[in-house]
């Protein structure tokens, strides 16, 4: 069965305020949650999802904005459960329209729906998050240097993103779509960053760390430089 996707209601509660009308609705995250195209997530995301009968799965609203605060804020599971329940910005940016005080999913749910999603359209979801917040200032490249993978339940035979291969093929997808739209790229870094990736992986498998974390640094300059080249020529366009 299909997510039951949350819209944005306008209703009122005569006993609780809504959160956009307590909130400085001028907050990063606020103005973050309104770049991010949700439509888009919610079609690219919930194809995995059949037509079933059963229960219906947790909205792709409140899945992909978790993974995306995850993500942002470098937190484990148990934590990012921990601060959305204290903090309202996290659920306003999650399409809850008013406070609510018992989590509506639990950490084994975080773990099911990014196995379910794979990486495929986890990295979808990286690379709309990373753009829409460095267009609006909410957050930096160097914002997104560690990404928290849950291996639990996951086969040893199946390798699992590191930040190293995020960082490169987020950097690959970002230049084959500005390629499709036209855009042009000052560098698009395709040798360097594969030459850097291979370099950190080698130096990793040797315990070589200070010299893995210089190639780490490296493809996270380069993505950053990627991301700052689409911005300004987005920017500067007519359209």
């Amino acid at each position: 069965m299909r997510p039951k996707e949350r819209r944005e209601s306008g209703q009122t509660d005569l006993l609780r305020s809504r959160l956009d009308q307590i909130l400085n609705m001028d907050h990063a995250l606020v103005k973050l949650a309104r770049s991010i195209d949700w439509r888009f997530l919610e079609q690219r995301l919930g194809a995995v999802y059949d037509d079933d009968p059963g229960r219906p799965p947790l909205p792709t609203r409140l899945m992909a904005g978790l993974a995306i605060l995850k993500s942002m804020h470098n937190l484990s599971a148990e934590a990012l459960c921990e601060r959305w329940l204290e903090n309202p910005y996290y659920q306003l940016f999650c399409g809850e329209e008013f406070f609510q005080h018992r989590l509506p999913f639990d950490r084994s749910s975080l773990t099911r729906w990014r196995l379910r999603m794979g990486e495929e359209r986890l990295m979808a979801l990286l690379q709309e998050s990373l753009a829409a917040a460095t267009r609006l200032g909410a957050a930096k490249p160097a914002d997104f240097r560690a990404v928290i993978v849950d291996t639990t339940v996951q086969e040893k035979a199946i390798t699992f993103p590191t930040d190293a291969k995020l960082m490169h093929r987020a950097r690959e997808r970002l230049v084959t779509l500005a390629k499709r739209h036209s855009i042009g790229l000052r560098q698009s870094y395709a040798r360097v960053g594969k030459f850097a990736l291979i370099k950190h992986q080698r130096y990793a498998h040797a315990k070589q760390f200070k010299r893995a974390n210089r190639a780490l640094k490296r493809l996270r300059t380069m993505l950053g430089a990627v991301i700052r080249d689409i911005t300004r020529k987005l920017a500067g366009s007519p359209n």
